[in-house]
């Protein structure tokens, strides 16, 4: 495999520090960028402790010394995956991640850095979408029901701008539920459950229970990421199962183990009813398609709890 060198926003994230660890075992150099506000040093404990071909900066991407990063280290690509992060719940910060963009973007530009990829959540890429239109195909213009929705669609107008004006080229994933150990409690709902098992509490549903999601195992979606890197030039590609499972389902597999019972919230503003995607293009595209079943992979998520 040719070396290619990779710097990961957001790399001490959930999915970051998961690309970090399956670039460095391809042989790629990797440079990650995070301030820490979300990720954590924990979870680049196993890449760090490969050693070679890792580099950590401590680093708001909106600082002046961002730029001057890309300046000397001239990688290959830019994943852009602190994008509309799940603990976003403000206006104020689903604005800033436009910011965060153009300063990746930019800084792209400058120093002609030709591919920059990002992960965007498919819920905000499309919205509420009718039964008869799932699992739902990449292009179609969602509903508007937030800020967020049209803060997800903006940032791949941004996108396809710097692709057409400054030859920045982009591959953007709409990605599902990704799942997987390392997620914190609050950014998912497989992780929120895990957390009831580790913590003997029952777990919160919100809503009836009934609503479905797209969910898929970290090592899949890393695997997009991963082929994203020299694939999908100037694409919006689907990465999921295309299977629903409810979320009351979710919990009896994950929870077949104990006696907790559910407790149940009423369903919180902008929760989606439906949700799950058609990936046919990163087949097409990519050569990518999900190999972990729900049953699998939360199978695979507690036995790392143990």
């Amino acid at each position: 495999m040719t070396q290619n060198s990779a710097l990961i926003c957001g790399g001490a994230g959930f999915i970051g520090s998961h690309l970090v660890d399956r670039l460095l075992a391809d042989g790629h150099n990797v440079e990650v960028v995070d301030d820490l506000s979300v990720g954590s040093l924990a979870n680049l404990s196993e890449a760090r402790a490969i050693g070679s071909g890792l580099r950590f900066h401590h680093l708001d991407i909106l600082a002046p010394e961002f730029s001057e990063l890309i300046s000397i280290r001239r990688p290959s690509v830019i994943y852009h995956l602190a994008l509309l992060p799940p603990s976003q719940t403000t206006t104020s910060e689903f604005l800033a991640s436009a910011s965060l963009l153009l300063t990746v973007l930019e800084a792209a530009q400058k120093h002609k850095i030709k591919k920059v990829v990002v992960a965007l959540p498919a819920n905000l890429m499309y919205g509420e979408v009718p039964a008869r239109q799932l699992p739902v195909k990449e292009g179609r213009k969602p509903e508007p029901m937030g800020v967020a929705y049209v803060m997800a669609n903006a940032l791949i107008d941004l996108l396809t701008v710097y692709r057409e004006s400054y030859d920045v080229e982009f591959t953007a994933l709409a990605m599902t539920n990704v799942y997987g150990k390392r997620q914190r409690p609050r950014d998912g709902v497989v992780a929120a459950f895990a957390d009831s098992i580790l913590t003997n509490t029952s777990p919160v549903i919100y809503g009836s229970g009934r609503q479905t999601r797209d969910f898929l195992f970290i090592d899949d979606a890393v695997d997009a990421l991963s082929r994203a890197m020299t694939k999908g030039g100037g694409l919006v590609i689907n990465i999921g199962t295309g299977i629903q499972t409810s979320v009351s389902d979710l919990w009896k597999l994950i929870g077949a183990s104990t006696t907790l019972g559910e407790r149940f919230e009423p369903a919180r503003h902008g929760d989606l009813q439906r949700n799950s995607v058609n990936a046919t293009r990163a087949r097409i595209q990519l050569g990518w398609a999900h190999w972990t079943s729900v049953n699998a992979g939360i199978a695979e998520l507690l036995a790392d709890l143990n």
